[in-house]
């Protein structure tokens, strides 16, 4: 295990390739990724590739070469990744991203559960973080432990006190920084107990889940931003989560307020006043995912399950251009 706190000479001295990295490098050097720096550090997404018939939950994993289809599509665009799971998935990904040399570094998650019976389960994803956050110190610029655990409406809650104890284990282990991610509601609050464990804060930020519409989206996130930096003053704010989805269900979302041309421009806003302002941004998210249903939560993608650009990626991809609908349509829905 490397020393924890060689940062600049660990995990984070690992450099981002062209495109977008912030930082004080020298001429001809790469930028360094530094997460506990308020700074752009280049274009960040979230990451998993599971496609049909593909589910954490039944641990039917992507294929390497699935993988590495996803790996080259991303890092025409990005620099960061951000993974959920210390699972099969992410050690798939971190063994191409290492044996391709793919110029990709990443955010590694562990799920965690807080309901009963999930402790064998929580006690692995910790582990397996670990030894991946050691194993692989050139691509993990950070660990996230846990993911809206804290939030009051999360349905795998988890309490402060055990997320601390966590925290503070996982701190002891691995060479890189540590964080946890959760909604802006968690982090808004002043006295936020994780807020002082962590490295720097991951806050969400989903103005479509407010029944907002587009024209709000923008400047809403701004306000989430801002709620977290006048609660914890000082500390590193990262954007783990900010996304668009291209299609809606339900009555927590203003009328057809799920729209592809929506998403391109949010993804535009956003990422250009990330960049301005210097903070890191993870867009959620890269594909499409079946496993979470054809509702709200399968439409998030700026590629579709089948790899093909929706609106905000059509112009930068031109060879994955579909040839028929990316996302379903109001009218058509029943």
């Amino acid at each position: 295990m490397l020393p924890r706190r060689a940062f600049v000479t660990g995990c984070l001295a690992a450099s981002v390739l062209a495109g977008g990295g912030g930082g004080a490098a020298g001429a001809g050097e790469a930028p360094v990724v530094d997460l506990t720096r308020q700074a752009w550090n280049g274009r960040g997404i979230a990451y998993s590739g599971y496609r049909a018939g593909q589910s954490p939950q039944t641990e039917v994993y992507p294929t390497k070469a699935q993988v590495l289809e996803d790996l080259r599509i991303l890092e025409k665009n990005w620099q960061l990744i951000r993974m959920y799971g210390a699972d099969r998935h992410s050690e798939d990904t971190l063994e191409v991203i290492r044996a391709e040399k793919i110029p990709l570094k990443m955010m590694l998650g562990a799920w965690l559960n807080g309901q009963p019976g999930f402790e064998e389960d929580n006690a692995r994803q910790v582990a397996t973080a670990i030894r991946l956050a050691n194993a692989y110190p050139d691509v993990v610029v950070a660990v996230s432990v846990g993911n809206e655990a804290l939030v009051s409406w999360s349905d795998h809650r988890m309490t402060e006190e055990r997320m601390l104890e966590t925290v503070q284990h996982v701190k002891a282990s691995v060479p890189c920084a540590v964080t946890v991610a959760d909604d802006v509601l968690y982090w808004r609050q002043p006295d936020a107990r994780l807020a002082s464990a962590v490295d720097f804060i991951t806050m969400h930020s989903y103005p479509l889940w407010g029944k907002l519409d587009i024209d709000q989206g923008l400047v809403t996130t701004q306000e989430h931003v801002e709620s977290v930096r006048r609660a914890h003053p000082g500390k590193t704010v990262v954007l783990g989560e900010a996304g668009w989805a291209t299609y809606t269900v339900g009555e927590q979302h203003a009328p057809r307020a799920g729209d592809e041309h929506k998403q391109k421009r949010y993804y535009e806003e956003l990422m250009g006043w990330a960049q301005q302002i210097g903070m890191t941004v993870f867009f959620f998210e890269a594909f499409d995912e079946p496993w979470k249903g054809t509702g709200t939560e399968g439409h998030w993608g700026l590629f579709t399950e089948g790899r093909k650009a929706k609106p905000a990626m059509r112009a930068l991809y031109p060879d994955l251009l579909p040839t028929g609908p990316t996302s379903p349509s109001y009218d058509e829905a029943p």
